[in-house]
């Protein structure tokens, strides 16, 4: 897959584990910066960030608001807030209302990034109990974007990815492997 120039993933329960799996195959030197929205509890401090950096060869860590993406980087929401991508390919995080009972909301993040990048996006939906991220998927879809949703028999929870699947046909249905495989291998926009 070429000419990606950031990746969006999305989870909610079983999340942790199915990120370790997809991102675990970026190899050294990985050059896309990619955004996590998973379901956090808005009440108390997340270890997100560093659960993935101890495992992970790329630099992990919570999104701050107004922070410029870099090549090769993870960024994950923090508990209480929305992660988006401005224009200017800089991360805003914002206490707008939940979306789906959730804030982060992963069609938040999926939406501003579509906004951004258009038809350079990854966006990747996964395991999760809730419709939330489904909308943002078909939504960077319709605006150029590809679109890789995690085959519901492969999820731990498979409500999430079955609602992306009834509202749009995504460019690839893969297990947690193939999806690591995929990104593995991405090619990174030459623009």
């Amino acid at each position: 897959m070429n000419g990606v120039r950031a990746v969006v993933i999305g989870a909610s329960a079983g999340g942790v584990t199915a990120l370790f799996t997809v991102l675990g195959g970026l190899p050294v030197g990985f050059s896309v910066p990619v955004l996590c929205v998973l379901h956090l509890p808005d009440n108390r401090h997340s270890q997100l960030a560093a659960v993935l950096q101890r495992r992970l060869h790329q630099p992990v860590h919570e999104a701050q608001d107004k922070e410029p993406l870099r090549a090769g980087h993870i960024y994950v929401a923090g508990p209480g807030y929305h992660l988006s991508v401005e224009r200017d390919f800089t991360v805003s995080l914002s206490q707008e209302p939940p979306v789906h009972f959730s804030r982060p909301a992963i069609d938040y993040l999926f939406m501003s990034a579509a906004d951004a990048y258009g038809d350079s996006l990854l966006g990747v939906l996964l395991t999760g109990a809730n419709e939330d991220g489904a909308q943002g998927l078909a939504y960077i879809k319709n605006n150029g974007g590809r679109t890789i949703v995690q085959d519901p028999r492969d999820a731990q929870v498979a409500l999430m990815p079955e609602a992306a699947l009834a509202l749009h046909q995504p460019d690839h249905i893969l297990s947690l492997s193939g999806i690591e495989q995929l990104l593995a291998a991405l090619e990174p926009c030459a623009c």
